[in-house]
């Protein structure tokens, strides 16, 4: 049986996370992730689709996107906003790419939760700085 998370605690988690997110510790986000978690970057580039599971998540999006940069990626929470098990973050993102370009972008998270774990998130961003400042990533190579 799974506990039940009042909204307050499941923003508390995810405020946590983005805390340390800010100072560039990502260990929590990826810790909070449910073994079924999944990510979905709606759009039309290279890097939009639903990543499922957290062993997909980490090698098919946060691994490509993580050996492109330069610096360490920091991201900081503007406003968190929580509703039972859904929880949105306004943030901005902030790293240099081995190729010299800022990738600076501005997400919305759409996080749902469940028993303390992230089960989905939907992130909404500039797709048009995700075309000017990454690489594509090499899905079909995995395949």
């Amino acid at each position: 049986m799974t506990a039940e998370y009042t909204t307050e605690q499941n923003k508390a988690l995810i405020t946590g996370i983005m805390d340390e997110l800010s100072r560039g510790n990502g260990k929590p986000f990826v810790d909070a992730m449910a073994d079924d978690f999944a990510w979905t970057l709606p759009g039309r580039n290279a890097w939009s689709g639903t990543y499922e599971g957290k062993k997909e998540v980490r090698e098919k999006l946060l691994a490509p996107l993580f050996a492109q940069f330069a610096t360490q990626y920091c991201n900081t929470a503007h406003r968190i906003l929580a509703d039972g098990d859904f929880v949105v973050v306004e943030c901005q993102g902030a790293v240099t790419t081995k190729t010299g370009k800022a990738y600076d972008n501005s997400h919305c998270y759409v996080v749902r939760l469940a028993g303390g774990k992230m089960k989905h998130l939907n992130e909404y961003m500039d797709t048009s700085l995700v075309e000017e400042a990454l690489e594509a990533p090499n899905h079909a190579q995995s395949a």
